[in-house]
């Protein structure tokens, strides 16, 4: 049976950082460890001057594509995953197509060109629609490039504000990958709500306790869904559990929701029960509510023995390192938490190839998507030409009244000029707007 997956992955980060507990923290007068520890953030990427989603996506697909020997007519469909977009009719798919078409030789004419928008899980959707496109053998034995590009900004001054980050995920998606195979089986939760929108405004509308209700209970929801068509799920079943990761402080959440289902009735339920009892079960209760405050009590105990400590830090924290740097990518996030994991085993020279990730996606309004993953022999020479250690080194570190200008630059309310804070090299970069205010775009070598 011929395998689809992600065959090769590229990053490509805003160039200017914010320094969440040196910097942000002060002007709020606020204590450091709220992002440090209770966000678990330590910056945020942001795009410079002459950054966009654009530019950041080409760049990213650029660097895929040279580094895979790659022309125009290699690759068949271009679906770009963002909620950052700027036009309601012509995608950012074509713009980046653009962007590519002035470096190549050839062109992408006969490449199907899309922009999907599910809030964060568009860009795992759009690996979903490429799977779908090569298995179906509509492909021509081309490949799909999947692009997640996105600046995530909140209005000054609101609760969203220190979550903030912007930057680019390029994936190609082939069959007979070199990263990970696509399981066939995929669980979801899915319901209408208003946790975090935008209606007709750059800027979200959000309700922060509600959206991590949300998120939890869609994951809840996806997980047994897709064990109803796959299997029943143990913790030791995986490597590693990428979640979509709008900062590491909810995926510690999910990661304690989705360890107390998989222990459920299994021999480490039975080990924690002298510590802490076994899981209440709701036919124990006379009511939802009772039920509910146990199931806490529970959590709380379960979240402090040694037996999940360890999981945690074995099977969650590594795929959490990009983002304490970066911030929350919206459409990217899920999958530099991928990225972070792989590169981490890299480092520890850990043997991967065969064993299984949990990729757990989520979107507001809302869906969750749980999939499985199988690394694939090709993962380290992969995921080892990675830059993105030396893009977050290399990062302008802004001062707070520089932020405000950045972010006065981003907002699409605003006609602000700032100086550049670094200088582009090799990259794509924005340069003004066209005649019908269609956004302009230049090499650099």
């Amino acid at each position: 049976m011929t395998t689809v997956g992600i065959d090769a992955v590229e990053i490509w980060a805003g160039k200017c950082k914010l320094d969440l507990p040196g910097t942000f923290a002060p002007e709020k007068d606020e204590d450091p460890d709220k992002y440090r520890k209770g966000l678990g953030l330590v910056n945020s990427s942001f795009p410079d001057a002459y950054e966009d989603i654009v530019t950041m996506g080409a760049n990213a697909a650029k660097r895929l594509m040279d580094r895979k020997g790659l022309e125009p007519d290699d690759i068949g469909r271009i679906d770009v995953a963002t909620e950052s977009a700027f036009d309601n009719s012509k995608p950012v798919s074509t713009y980046i197509a653009g962007c590519l078409e002035d470096v190549y030789e050839g062109d992408f004419h006969h490449a199907n060109k899309g922009e999907r928008k599910f809030a964060c899980i568009a860009g795992t959707q759009s690996i979903d629609d490429a799977y779908n496109w090569i298995k179906a053998g509509r492909n021509r034995g081309r490949s799909a490039l999947v692009i997640a590009t996105d600046t995530a900004l909140y209005a000054r001054g609101s609760s969203g504000e220190a979550t903030q980050g912007a930057g680019a995920v390029a994936m190609l998606i082939t069959e007979d990958p070199s990263l990970v195979e696509l399981s066939t089986e995929q669980g979801y939760g899915s319901a209408d709500e208003t946790d975090f929108l935008k209606p007709n405004q750059q800027f979200p509308s959000v309700d922060g306790k509600r959206s991590m209700q949300v998120y939890l209970a869609r994951m809840r929801e996806a997980v047994e869904d897709f064990e109803s068509v796959a299997w029943d799920m143990h913790p030791e079943d995986f490597a590693y559990i990428p979640f979509h990761t709008p900062f590491p402080g909810m995926v510690r959440k999910a990661g304690l929701l989705g360890y107390r289902h998989m222990i459920r009735d299994t021999e480490i339920e039975d080990e924690l029960a002298e510590q802490i009892g076994r899981q209440p079960r709701e036919g124990e209760y006379d009511d939802r509510e009772a039920y509910e405050e146990a199931i806490r009590d529970y959590m709380d105990d379960l979240k402090g023995t040694e037996k999940y400590r360890s999981w945690y830090a074995d099977t969650i924290e590594p795929t959490l390192s990009i983002s304490r740097e970066v911030g929350n990518w919206y459409t990217g996030s899920v999958h530099i938490a991928r990225a972070s994991a792989l590169k981490q085993a890299a480092e520890e020279d850990r043997d991967l190839a065969g064993q299984k990730l949990l990729v757990g996606s989520y979107g507001s309004g809302a869906q969750a998507e749980i999939h499985a993953e199988t690394v694939a022999d090709g993962w380290e020479a992969e995921i080892e030409q990675l830059t993105i250690d030396e893009q977050i080194e290399d990062r302008y570190d802004l001062g707070f009244e520089e932020y405000e200008q950045i972010h006065d630059a981003h907002n699409h309310d605003m006609t602000v000029d700032v100086e550049e804070f670094t200088t582009p090299e090799e990259e794509f970069v924005f340069v003004g707007r066209g005649r019908m205010n269609e956004r302009l775009y230049e090499y650099v070598d």
